[in-house]
């Protein structure tokens, strides 16, 4: 079977996290839409139609993905999947049921195509956008299927999903993995280092620990949490339910049903919930976010200059790959804040990609792209991560995808 991936124009809903990653990359409840896809069977082909500035990317972070040659043909039936679907474990037997019925259809959300099965590929071997896939989906005039399958609408619905999909996406990651209990129901990989004095709360979930990962001394842990291979969890840290942090992050103060993707530090003291995080990101020294109005009431966020109502009670920031804040940085409820930013002092508002970020101190003015490349390089050779010509294409593509956001009268922002 041949699975293809493929973005349609609401990814961008998704902003600030879908900026710099394919919305299939983004993590929800300890899984990414690819991490699952690969568990379908060992024979799947999984191929991925993106926006242009991810091409290169894609092609570079995600190697097993079928790449398009000339003379290359798909194998078998083809599963087409929209990128922006709820990475929850479910949807595999949702697959699996559609691919053995052996039925052509189209399943939506709404207007929104969500998947399409073809027993056989009438598309054309190279595919160069998800709109001209949906045009070719509409041309075959498939009948409807009828299935639940959850979606992506903004970015805000990662922390909806990630605290409703967190238990069973664990338990599957328990039922498939090699771990072993090292105390009531908290599981660990090989070559895990634990502090001393770890206090652990397993009552509402497991805890899951990768392997390589290290956690420090006088820590408390209630999960479900899961704890990415590489990772840190500083010493006195706070991790309480449905946090994920990914691979190679370093985790201190408090944090709770959070996203933490691949490479960002938030390792010191300061309050982090019900939030998402990019990567390459940086919490300076007392850094908070705020997740609940001093009203109760619900949280209204603002994409794109108009206001979505989110029917729920507790979240706090959205923030994109690359953006950094100082020390006692006050990030208010519900806040957006772009990629490859500086934030300084209180966020009261949403803050623009590539801009230094110092409201309250009466200043916001462009962070030019140059600066951003040198301070990535700067990163990576911590890190130890080569800088490739595509990481620095990437960013002046961000630089120029996001340029609407920092223009006043066509002039670049300064205030």
């Amino acid at each position: 079977m041949h699975v293809i991936i493929f973005e349609d124009a609401y990814v961008s809903n998704l902003y600030p996290a879908s900026t710099a990653r394919p919305a299939f990359a983004l993590n929800v409840g300890t899984y990414t839409l690819l991490d699952l896809l690969k568990k379908l069977d060992a024979e799947t082909e999984i191929e991925a139609v993106v926006r242009p500035h991810l091409r290169e990317i894609v092609r570079r972070d995600y190697p097993e993905i079928w790449r398009f040659e000339p003379g290359k043909e798909r194998c078998g039936s083809v599963l087409i999947l929209n990128a922006r679907i709820v990475p929850h474990v479910r949807l595999l037997e949702t697959l699996k049921t559609l691919v053995k019925n052996g039925r052509q259809g189209v399943i939506h959300h709404g207007q929104d195509v969500v998947c399409a099965y073809l027993t056989s590929s009438v598309l054309p071997n190279q595919i160069i956008g998800g709109s001209q896939l949906l045009g070719l989906i509409d041309d075959l005039h498939l009948d409807r299927l009828d299935a639940d399958i959850p979606m992506l609408t903004y970015a805000h619905d990662l922390i909806r999903y990630q605290t409703s999909v967190f238990n069973s996406n664990l338990e599957e990651r328990l039922r498939t993995g090699n771990y072993k209990e090292i105390a009531d129901g908290v599981f660990a990989a090989d070559d895990v280092k634990i502090g001393q004095y770890l206090v652990t709360d397993t009552s509402h979930g497991a805890i899951l620990i990768e392997s390589g990962a290290s956690i420090g001394p006088f820590c408390y842990l209630h999960g479900p949490i899961y704890i990415g291979k590489k990772s840190r969890v500083i010493e006195y840290a706070m991790l309480k339910e449905y946090v994920t942090v990914g691979h190679t992050t370093k985790i201190g103060g408090e944090v709770e049903a959070s996203i933490v993707e691949p490479y960002t530090n938030k390792q010191h003291h300061g309050f982090l919930g019900h939030s998402y995080l990019g990567s390459w990101i940086n919490l300076g020294a007392g850094t908070c976010n705020s997740d609940l109005k001093n009203t109760y009431g619900e949280v209204t966020m603002e994409y794109n200059g108009v206001k979505k109502g989110t029917g729920m009670q507790f979240i706090g920031c959205i923030v994109g790959d690359y953006s950094k804040t100082a020390i006692n940085t006050s990030v208010f409820t519900g806040k957006v804040i772009g990629v490859c930013s500086m934030v300084y002092g209180f966020v009261t508002t949403n803050v623009p990609s590539f801009v230094n970020y110092a409201r309250s101190f009466g200043q916001v003015t462009e962070a030019p792209v140059d600066v951003m490349i040198q301070t990535q390089a700067r990163m990576f050779k911590r890190r130890r991560v080569e800088q490739c010509s595509c990481d620095v294409q990437l960013l002046r593509d961000m630089f120029e995808l996001t340029r609407h956001e920092r223009q006043l009268a066509n002039e670049p922002l300064s205030l």
